[in-house]
């Protein structure tokens, strides 16, 4: 991050990257304002990095900004054309551009999709937009030219100020900007978590009373929302007003159940606010952070009161089943459920070897986990919340002995691809079998020796092979 004071350099910098189009815009007669997220991180002092993207907002309409960015952009992106948008890669200086007319969007008659109007005011443009943080607006075509007099920056509605004493406010009344798009109110907690922003009160009033909109947004917009909310550097933020404004009834309905009822005998950690730090203290990837969030959901319908205490007994096994529906609902990728559902059903797996780790826990731990090694041991660290430091160290000296256990253990043999010494084709030539569930039975059976004992040869493995062979006979 740069610093604020550099802010005119930075909103120079943005011109001169959109000097092309500002150029082929003003030759038509149009005005062209980068708006958005660039000028809000101008004003942060965000570094936009090698990638340069910039959103801009024009009176041109859809057909008129297509003419103009073609002979510059060649190819365009014109997937959203509908809600008058056009994009692009300028091919003289590789920057990155969508640019959209000056427009409003609305849900109307339970629709699943917004409805667009055009406009022809930049200031009702922005008074659109989701928060005064992202309502300004750079007058690219006039910082260029540089007439005296003109004004190039805009701010109808405090943004500017709003990102200096770090508060989330909308531009208007923020219940029709929720009614208008539902999806805002998850834009609200994403904003503030990465933008470690205090969300205004009546932003948090309109969330509760709007709530209940957010059931016509489609389940993809939804997960794209907490995807980008989840690799955030606090989500924890976003997600507690998620929970407290009872949005987050309507897509992860889970996630408020884990505000149990302390009972003052039989106590335990409050099951939210662990599940918030486990969030927080794992790394930004999404896997991981999503295993994080669902990690305890089983806990809920596990809980019970036993002369030992509070028990959860195979909340794991619940809560990866709980976390397939949930993500499966949310429209997730099968390979991104699978992750996460067992990450959260091995999470616990560490802490069944209290003895110690033999050679074959060790395989089976590796095995098990697979490509997720890493995760699930991050996973595992970040799930230890306690207070107590004695607790927390003695954790950490047992995971770091363990993965100290594995690097041995790997130096030692193929830990990361355990095979059985015969192949199936092997073991069918060898019974005489053809396909089918016998080989699968044989294939089990030399699969255990390799978790128990490691690699073996392919003589032994016939030689015991053979001889298990005859005992089922």
């Amino acid at each position: 991050m740069n610093s604020p004071n550099d802010f005119p350099q930075r909103l120079a910098l943005i011109a001169q990257r959109s000097a092309p189009l500002a150029q082929a815009f003003d030759e038509a007669g149009f005005h062209l304002y980068a708006v958005g997220g660039c000028i809000r991180d101008a004003v942060l002092g965000i570094d936009p990095g090698d990638d340069y993207e910039i959103d801009f907002t024009t009176d041109a309409r859809p057909d008129d900004i297509a003419r103009l960015m073609t002979p510059l952009c060649g190819t365009l992106w014109e997937q959203g054309r509908a809600f008058g948008t056009v994009g692009g890669v300028v091919r003289s200086n590789g920057l990155i551009a969508e640019v959209t007319t000056f427009r409003s969007e609305e849900y109307v008659d339970h629709s699943r999709k917004p409805a667009v109007r055009w406009g022809d005011s930049l200031e009702a443009d922005l008074s659109r937009r989701d928060f005064t943080i992202n309502a300004l607006a750079l007058d690219v075509v006039h910082l260029l030219s540089q007439p005296e007099g003109v004004q190039t920056f805009f701010d109808f509605f405090g943004g500017f100020a709003d990102l200096h004493d770090l508060i989330l406010r909308t531009p208007i009344d923020p219940e029709i900007l929720f009614s208008d798009d539902p999806l805002r109110m998850l834009r609200a907690a994403r904003f503030a978590a990465r933008f470690s922003l205090r969300i205004d009160e009546r932003v948090e009033a309109a969330a509760t009373a709007c709530a209940e909109k957010l059931s016509i947004v489609s389940e993809e917009r939804i997960r794209g929302e907490l995807d980008l909310l989840m690799v955030t550097e606090r989500p924890s933020v976003g997600l507690d007003f998620l929970v407290r404004t009872g949005l987050a009834e309507y897509f992860v309905p889970e996630l408020p159940k884990l505000q149990l009822e302390q009972d003052p005998i039989h106590r335990h950690k409050d099951v939210l606010k662990h599940t918030w730090a486990v969030v927080d203290k794992t790394s930004p990837k999404l896997t991981l952070r999503l295993a994080a969030l669902f990690h305890d959901i089983g806990k809920p319908a596990t809980r019970a009161i036993t002369d030992e205490g509070v028990t959860f007994r195979f909340h794991e096994v619940v809560g990866a089943k709980m976390t397939r529906k949930r993500m499966t609902a949310l429209k997730y990728s099968k390979n991104m459920v699978d992750d996460v559902s067992k990450l959260v059903e091995l999470h616990l797996r560490f802490h069944t070897y209290k003895l110690g780790w033999s050679d074959s826990a060790v395989r089976r731990y590796v095995h098990d986990a697979g490509p997720l090694l890493e995760e699930l041991n991050e996973l595992t660290r970040c799930d230890a919340t306690t207070r107590n430091w004695r607790k927390a160290e003695e954790l950490s000296r047992r995971m770091d002995e363990f993965e100290v256990r594995i690097a041995e253990l790997r130096e030692q043999e193929d830990l990361d691809n355990q095979r059985p010494a015969l192949d199936g084709g092997e073991v069918m030539s060898l019974l005489g079998l053809q396909p089918g569930p016998l080989v699968g039975r044989a294939m089990a059976f030399l699969m255990e020796i390799r978790r128990e004992e490691g690699e073996i040869s392919k003589a032994e493995a016939t030689y015991r092979l053979r001889e298990w062979w005859d005992e089922q006979e």
